[in-house]
């Protein structure tokens, strides 16, 4: 393979040049397709490319023909390397105009394309003989890199403005007509999904609270409703609990049987039944569940886009935030987290998917033997949490209170589960406020407070 002769197409790249020369306009497009000068083979093409570019971005503008490439090539002293004044000439004449310019574009950024991946492909045989870099450090570089080839590729696009406003009003016009304001993907939580408009693609979102107050069941219950419900692929990473317990509990959830009643086995026929007839909607659901423990942010963002590329998956849970590995052991903590927080909201950007993922607030909430809600201050060992993240929830549990209805004293809390407020501390694009919940700790399930009597 290293001793063929990279791709390249001379005819294309000469085309290319010869429109730019010939035409103005020739040169507006290529800049548009993300023509570089690394992308043409010629070491004469690249300072010929050099000299129109530089030409056309200057804070005097002049346009590149034929005689001002030339003079900007002698200016830098680089003629010679274009293959001199005669050969800048003679490329006018391959071709009759430059109307042609985007198909001779597409050409040499085709073949330089070619040559990034043999590059790659090189680089990645000569790193897996470095046996001083992880393997999976080298495996993370090499995804990168192709992500990166493929990023370049695209060209940029823009469109006149009623173009974009045909698409704006096609979805206010939906809007009005189903009376659904969902943009993103919904929860399952009216009030929320009222709130947020849905987990919208590219957020980076936080869902924070003490232990056992309830976030792996809240996100259970939210990537249910995606996966079993609205049928959309979704991913769970599970770095805390196994498959088959994280499993157990959707059943529970969904069936609407006892969790400690699976563990014992001491279930009615009818429970069994009810948790046959679940079975079948959960094996038939797009969800993939990654049992992760010990995984690290290299890992679990190569997992994420295999699993983004090869099953499409629309939306990827992580449970929980300070269980995730750094490769560098040696930094603090700290300085661990803020990384790992970046490159999730790098990650939802790059994969134009909501990423969703638990953490745990510190224990300055139970102050005095208080539960006090959580704020924004309290999000465990990195304040760049808060920053980075599009969307900030808290689950807070409340203390039992004795509510009054038709006249009686209940206790609202203990008999029907635990009252639990849902804090949106921080919408980038949205409100704030509180959605009250129940947890019906025995089924591991959230309702709403209006609908748990």
């Amino acid at each position: 393979m290293l001793e063929k002769t990279p791709p390249h197409d001379d005819e294309a790249e000469r085309a290319a040049l010869g429109s730019m020369l010939f035409d103005e306009a020739a040169v507006e497009a290529a800049r548009d397709s993300r023509l570089k000068v690394e992308d043409f083979y010629s070491r004469a093409h690249r300072r010929i490319y050099e000299a129109i570019v530089g030409l056309d971005g200057a804070s005097e503008r002049v346009r590149p023909d034929i005689q001002t490439v030339i003079q900007e090539l002698k200016r830098t002293a680089r003629l010679d390397e274009a293959g001199g004044a005669a050969y800048v000439a003679s490329l006018t004449s391959v071709i009759p105009s430059g109307a042609n310019i985007e198909y001779y574009v597409k050409s040499v950024r085709d073949h330089s394309l070619r040559r990034s991946l043999l590059r790659v492909a090189s680089e990645i045989g000569l790193k897996a003989y470095d046996t001083s870099q992880d393997s999976q450090i080298i495996l993370d570089g090499v995804e990168g890199s192709v992500f990166e080839l493929r990023d370049n590729s695209q060209g940029f696009r823009y469109s006149k403005i009623n173009e974009a406003l045909l698409r704006a009003f096609d979805k206010i016009e939906e809007v009005y007509r189903t009376k659904k304001p969902m943009t993103g993907l919904a929860t399952g939580f009216e009030r929320l999904d009222d709130m947020t408009t849905g987990f919208q693609p590219s957020d980076f979102i936080v869902i924070g609270a003490r232990p056992s107050v309830g976030k792996t069941a809240l996100a259970l219950n939210m990537i249910a409703h995606v996966a079993f419900k609205e049928q959309r692929p979704a991913a769970f990473f599970s770095l805390e609990m196994s498959d088959e317990l994280l499993l157990s509990r959707m059943i529970s959830s969904e069936a609407m049987v006892e969790g400690k009643l699976l563990k014992t086995g001491h279930m009615t026929s009818t429970d069994f039944r009810r948790i046959i007839d679940k079975i079948g909607r959960i094996n038939d659901a797009p969800l993939f569940i990654v049992d992760a423990p010990n995984m690290d942010f290299l890992e679990l963002r190569s997992q994420a886009r295999k699993l983004r590329a090869k099953e499409n998956v629309e939306i990827i849970f992580v449970d929980y935030l300070g269980l995730i590995g750094h490769q560098n052991k040696a930094l603090p903590r700290h300085e661990q987290m803020s990384e790992i927080s970046r490159n999730l909201k790098s990650l939802a950007r790059e994969l134009k998917i909501p990423v969703v993922v638990m953490c745990q607030v510190n224990r300055e909430t139970e102050r005095s033997g208080q539960s006090a809600a959580p704020t924004l201050a309290n999000i465990r060992d990195s304040g760049s949490i808060e920053q980075d993240a599009d969307v900030v929830m808290f689950l807070h549990r409340k203390p039992p209170s004795k509510d009054k209805k038709d006249g009686e004293e209940r206790d609202a809390p203990e008999q029907e589960g635990f009252l639990t407020e849902l804090i949106i501390a921080k919408q980038r694009n949205g409100p704030t406020g509180v959605i009250e919940l129940v947890l019906q700790g025995k089924y591991a399930r959230f309702v709403p407070l209006e609908k748990s009597y």
